[in-house]
């Protein structure tokens, strides 16, 4: 595994959709670089700092949101004297994103007043009022023909659906949510689902045309839906919640078809492989020992460096770390609030927010846990390698930990002062960008081995 030196960055970064490029937000400037060589392609000048950035789809377009402004700046890869600037005045710009066309940007205002669809091509432009949120709420098909908005007028949460061709509304219909959370379309576009706040369980499936294919509520008291994600292949939809349950339910039926409890302790009829994070202990040699400068500077500059770590393989039953949240507090830190599918679909994993050092990795063929991984400290991202089944995570610790059908292990990142709080894969599998508080690198990893024995530090 072979890691980039660090750069700056004080914000977001994130690579195209071609995988060519990594664009990084530094202050004012925003910097384009090679994934291959990671020299600067274009450098950019913004009149704020930048808080957002995001891809056209196209990999032409760079949109930077200066939410401090509030304003929106886009720029282009191939014609760099190109340049474009989104202003709404004293309505404000609370979030934008592109369209899937790469030739529209849609502003959300502040307080939701409306979202208008900006065209690059010309000046027109098209408003929709009163949008449901401003970051969510908003979803696009995967070919890209139609979008789905989430309105709320007179105490109602409707669905406006809109032509990415001619951006005209091609039909509204009301959703029996009380307080609508967010909108999805499943991946072969035939069904939208939508999820009411964490205040009302349930779960709605809607064709396009309005009609309403499935309420789901597996519970009425307590706290409802906390993350809802479609398989890759459309065949499942996991919907996470806050009584610390998975549930999978089949597209074809709309029945549950497999329920995932995280308890705090495991025992059997299902003997998942468990793997704990542990200090690797220090192999200290006596015969020779010294205590002259150069040895104190020396163990001095060991204290400073990296704690080797690795896996150890734990017995069943076992007591997993859990955290009690409190009553009397809002937003209690409990439920799936973190969960990812291989891009094989077969495999999902999960985090319960009281349990935030535990990841469960969920085989859905065999309805069981496939693994469970503890670590030292809270988990803070695990993403998927979207060529192959790899799963790979960081706790914001000078380590990136791993896990395949084959194991389990942790790599050391060699550079110093270096703690990864945040990670996101190339599309193509081909790097992983591994950020700092204010500093980031990139990895280039091994191809995945079809079997091998790995439970220890690589």
């Amino acid at each position: 595994m072979e890691f980039t030196e660090a750069y700056k960055q004080t914000g977001p970064c994130c690579f195209s959709p071609n995988a060519r490029y990594i664009a990084v937000a530094v202050d004012y400037r925003l910097v384009v670089r090679d994934t291959h060589s990671f020299k600067v392609v274009q450098l950019f000048s913004c009149l704020d700092k930048i808080s957002y950035i995001e891809w056209a789809l196209d990999s032409e377009y760079i949109l930077c949101g200066l939410y401090k402004r509030p304003m929106i700046q886009a720029w282009s890869l191939t014609q760099p004297e190109w340049t474009c600037k989104i202003d709404e005045g004293l309505a404000g710009i609370a979030y934008a994103r592109w369209s899937p066309d790469s030739r529209h940007i849609l502003t959300t205002s502040d307080f939701q007043l409306r979202l208008t669809v900006w065209s690059l091509l010309n000046t027109a432009c098209v408003h929709v009022q009163s949008p449901k949120h401003a970051s969510k709420g908003v979803a696009f098909t995967q070919d890209g023909k139609f979008a789905a908005i989430c309105t709320r007028r007179d105490c109602k949460d409707y669905i406006n659906l809109l032509s990415c061709h001619t951006w005209e509304i091609m039909g509204v219909f009301a959703v029996d949510t009380l307080d609508l959370a967010d909108i999805e379309w499943s991946p072969d576009d035939s069904a939208i689902v939508i999820w009411d706040s964490p205040l009302e369980y349930k779960v709605l499936i809607y064709s396009p045309d309005g009609r309403c294919l499935l309420k789901y509520q597996a519970y009425e008291s307590g706290l409802g839906v906390k993350s809802i994600s479609w398989s890759p292949c459309g065949q499942f939809l996991a919907v996470g919640s806050y009584d610390q349950t998975l549930r999978v339910l089949n597209h074809l039926t709309w029945k549950t078809f497999a329920e995932f409890m995280h308890l705090s302790t495991v025992r059997g009829p299902c003997f998942p492989a468990v793997f704990k994070e542990v200090d690797e202990p220090l192999q200290l040699d006596m015969s020779e020992l010294c205590l002259n400068d150069d040895f104190i500077q020396g163990n001095s500059d060991a204290t400073n460096g990296h704690i080797k770590v690795r896996y150890e393989v734990m017995e069943i039953p076992i007591s997993l770390p859990f955290q009690k949240p409190p009553t009397d507090k809002p937003n209690p830190k409990q439920g799936i609030g973190l969960m990812s599918w291989s891009s094989d679909s077969q495999y999902i994993c999960t985090r319960n927010d009281s349990m935030p050092t535990t990841l469960w990795i969920w085989d859905i063929c065999r309805q069981e846990p496939a693994a469970i991984l503890v670590q030292k400290d809270p988990i803070r991202a695990a993403t998927w390698d979207p060529t192959c089944t790899r799963l790979v995570l960081c706790t914001g610790s000078s380590h990136l930990y791993m896990w395949a059908p084959s194991g389990a292990y942790c790599v050391s990142n060699p550079l110093p002062q270096f703690n990864i709080t945040d990670l996101k894969w190339n599309s193509d599998g081909s790097c992983l960008l591994l950020k700092d508080k204010e500093s980031f690198c990139c990895a280039a990893l091994d191809v995945l081995p079809e079997s091998s024995d790995y439970s220890s530090d690589d």
